[in-house]
C-alpha cells in the first residue's frame, strides 16, 4: 500500500513515545514487523530534555494508563546521529514527530530531522507539558501558522498530531490542511487526569494524559469529525486492541492504525507475533490477535521498614515487614511518594529485602529511610528466568550485582559465584551464600586484591573438561564489568550461554517507554533483564 507517495510494507503504526523511541529499537521494530510499516518516533525538540522524574506512567484501571513523560528526549541533533546510524528497509516510513514553543522552533527542529525522515509529525497536543503540544493544538490559527511554516521550510510530508481535548477538533483539522498538511493524525492522550493512591498522586507531574482502551469512543468520535472535515488522509489512533476496534476506526474514517497502550507488558518477539495475526484478523475476519495481549498490574501494595541495615555511609540494606512473590530474574519498583521511584531488583523476597547504593536524589532518600517508613512496592516485571538444572552456572556479581543472583544461587545447585566489591563494606549476603564464592575487593579488604574478572578467569582455567561443556553464565553489575567478563567467558560457552543483566534506566517496566534501550534495540523491562550476551 501507499502512504503520502511511498510504498510501505503495512497499515500499521505504533504512536509517538510508545516503544520506537531510541534508534536502535526503532531499527529492531522496522527490521522485524513488516506490519508496522509506519515507524513514529518519539517527539524530539531543539535541545535535549530530561522530563518529568518517576513514575511518569501509571494505570488507573485495567487496559487503561495515564502518562506524563514530560517530552524527555536527546535534542534534535542527538537524535538526527541515532536516525543517520541505522538501516531499515526501504518500504519502511519513518515519521518523525518534533515539537517546539512556537513556529520558528518547529522549523529549526523540522530542518534537522528533515534529511533522516520521511515525514515530520506535528505534536501540537502533549497534554502535560507547559507551553508546548496541546497548549498550541488548541489554536487553529497558531495550528495553521505551525503547518504552514514547517511545510514551507521542508521537502517531505507534514502530518500534525491532533489534541482530543478541544471541541473544534474539525475546525482545528480544517486549519492544519489550509496550513498544507499532509495527513492528520489522531488522537494523542485525553486529559489531562488525576490518579492517586492513599490519597497521593502517583505521578510526580500529578497530572498526565489518558491512553488506553478506555479512550477509544473518543478517538473514534475524533477521527469521525477530521475525516469528514477533510480531505486528505488521517491516522487513527485511541484505544485500539483488536480487528473489530480497527475496522470501527476504519469506518470512520481513518486508513493507518496506531496501536500503543495495548502493547504494554509484550515482549519484542510478541509484539511481532501480536502486528502478524492483528493483520491476518483483519483478512480472514478472525479474533486471534487480542488472545496475546497481556493483563499488566501496576498496583501498588505498601510495606513497612522494619531495618534499614546500614553496611556503610552509602549503601543500605532494607529489610520490610512482609514478603513478595517473584522469581529469580525479575525486579521490582519501589516508590516513595513525593520523592520519586526506581526498580530494584529483590535481593531476598521473605522478608521483601533490597541492597541499596546511594547514587543520586532519588536512592539517597532511600538509603535514608527511618524504621517504620512506608513505602509502595508494584510488580514483579522481567522474564522469570528458565535454568536447565543439569548446568554448571556461574554467577558474575559487581556493585549491587549479586541482588539480581542471590535467588539463583539459592535455588540452583552446582553454582559458583563471583562477586567484586569496592571495599568490603560494600560487601553483603556472603554469609547466607551456601555455594563457592570467590571475592575481590578493589582495595584488597577482603578476598583478592583487583578486579572480579581477574579472579573468574583464574578459576575458569582450572575447570574440568566435563564441566566447562556445561557452563552458563549470568552476569550482574556495571556496564564495563559485563563487557570484562563477557570477553572472558566466551572462551568458555558461545552467546546463547552467558546472559548479563545491565542497570539501564527503566521508568515504566511494562515496555512503553522505552527508556531501557539495549544496543541491540531489545527493551531491557520485558526481553529482560537477562538478555543473552
Amino acid at each position: 500500500m501507499k502512504f503520502l507517495g511511498k510504498e510501505i510494507s503495512g497499515q500499521f503504526t505504533i504512536p509517538s513515545g510508545i516503544i520506537t523511541t531510541n534508534g536502535k529499537v526503532i531499527e529492531r521494530i522496522a527490521n522485524s514487523i513488516p506490519e508496522v510499516g509506519i515507524i513514529t518516533t518519539k517527539s524530539i525538540g531543539l535541545n535535549p530534555r530530561e522530563g518529568n522524574k518517576e513514575p511518569i506512567v501509571t494505570q488507573y484501571a485495567p487496559g487503561c494508563f495515564m502518562n506524563a513523560v514530560g517530552l524527555t528526549n536527546p535534542g534534535a541533533e542527538e537524535f538526527a546521529k541515532q536516525l543517520q546510524e541505522i538501516k531499515i528497509p526501504k518500504d519502511r516510513f519513518i515519521l518523525t514527530s518534533i515539537f517546539g514553543k512556537d513556529a520558528k522552533e518547529f522549523v529549526k527542529v523540522a530542518k534537522i530531522l528533515t534529511p533522516f525522515s520521511d515525514g515530520l509529525e506535528l505534536n501540537l497536543s502533549c497534554p502535560h507539558a507547559t507551553g508546548y503540544g496541546m497548549a498550541i493544538g488548541q489554536d487553529p490559527k497558531l495550528v495553521e501558522e505551525i503547518t504552514s511554516a514547517v511545510k514551507k521550510a521542508v521537502s517531505i510530508p507534514v502530518v500534525p498530531k491532533l489534541t482530543p481535548n478541544a471541541g473544534n477538533i474539525a475546525e482545528i483539522a480544517k486549519a492544519a490542511e489550509k496550513g498544507g498538511a499532509d495527513a492528520i493524525c489522531a488522537i494523542n492522550t485525553v486529559g489531562p487526569g488525576y490518579f492517586s493512591v492513599d490519597g497521593e498522586p502517583v505521578l510526580t507531574n500529578k497530572k498526565g494524559g489518558l491512553s488506553g482502551v478506555g479512550i477509544l469512543p473518543i478517538g473514534l468520535k475524533c477521527i469521525k469529525e477530521i475525516s469528514e472535515a477533510v480531505n486528505i488522509p488521517v491516522i487513527g489512533c485511541g484505544g485500539i486492541r483488536n480487528a473489530d476496534d480497527i475496522i470501527a476506526y476504519k469506518d470512520a474514517g481513518a486508513t493507518i492504525f496506531g496501536v500503543g497502550s495495548a502493547l504494554a507488558g509484550l515482549t519484542t518477539a510478541e509484539v511481532k507475533e501480536y502486528f502478524f495475526r492483528l493483520n491476518n484478523d483483519l483478512e480472514k475476519k478472525t479474533d486471534k490477535a487480542a488472545r496475546l495481549l497481556k493483563k499488566v498490574d501496576m498496583s501498588f501494595k505498601r510495606y513497612k521498614l522494619i531495618e534499614n541495615k546500614k553496611l556503610s555511609k552509602d549503601f543500605s540494606l532494607l529489610i520490610f515487614n512482609k514478603g513478595i512473590k517473584i522469581r529469580p530474574g525479575q525486579f521490582i519498583f519501589a516508590w516513595i511518594p513525593g520523592v520519586g521511584e526506581k526498580p530494584f531488583s529483590v535481593l531476598d523476597n521473605n522478608p521483601l529485602t533490597l541492597a541499596v547504593q546511594s547514587r543520586g536524589c532519588c536512592s539517597e532518600k532511600f538509603t535514608a529511610l527511618e524504621k517504620g517508613s512506608k513505602v509502595y512496592f508494584r510488580g514483579p516485571y522481567g522474564t522469570s528466568l528458565k535454568i536447565d538444572k543439569d548446568s554448571k552456572l556461574m554467577l558474575v556479581s559487581g556493585g549491587t550485582g549479586l541482588a539480581s543472583l542471590y535467588q539463583i544461587a539459592r535455588d540452583f545447585e552446582n553454582v559458583e559465584i563471583f562477586i567484586g566489591a569496592r571495599d568490603k563494606n560494600h560487601l553483603f549476603y556472603t554469609d547466607k551464600l551456601k555455594t563457592k564464592v570467590y571475592i575481590a575487593t578493589n582495595d584488597g579488604s577482603k578476598g583478592h586484591k583487583g578486579f572480579v574478572t581477574d579472579i573468574l578467569k583464574k578459576r575458569l582455567s582450572e575447570l574440568s573438561e566435563s564441566d566447562s561443556k556445561r557452563l552458563v553464565f549470568f552476569n550482574c553489575g556495571p556496564e564495563a564489568m559485563i563487557d570484562a567478563a563477557v570477553a572472558i567467558e566466551k572462551d568458555y560457552a558461545n552467546s546463547e550461554n552467558i546472559y548479563n543483566s545491565i542497570d539501564y534506566v527503566t521508568k515504566c517496566g511494562v515496555g512503553l517507554c522505552g527508556s531501557c534501550a539495549t544496543k541491540n534495540g531489545e527493551r531491557s523491562c520485558v526481553d529482560g533483564p537477562f538478555l543473552k550476551g
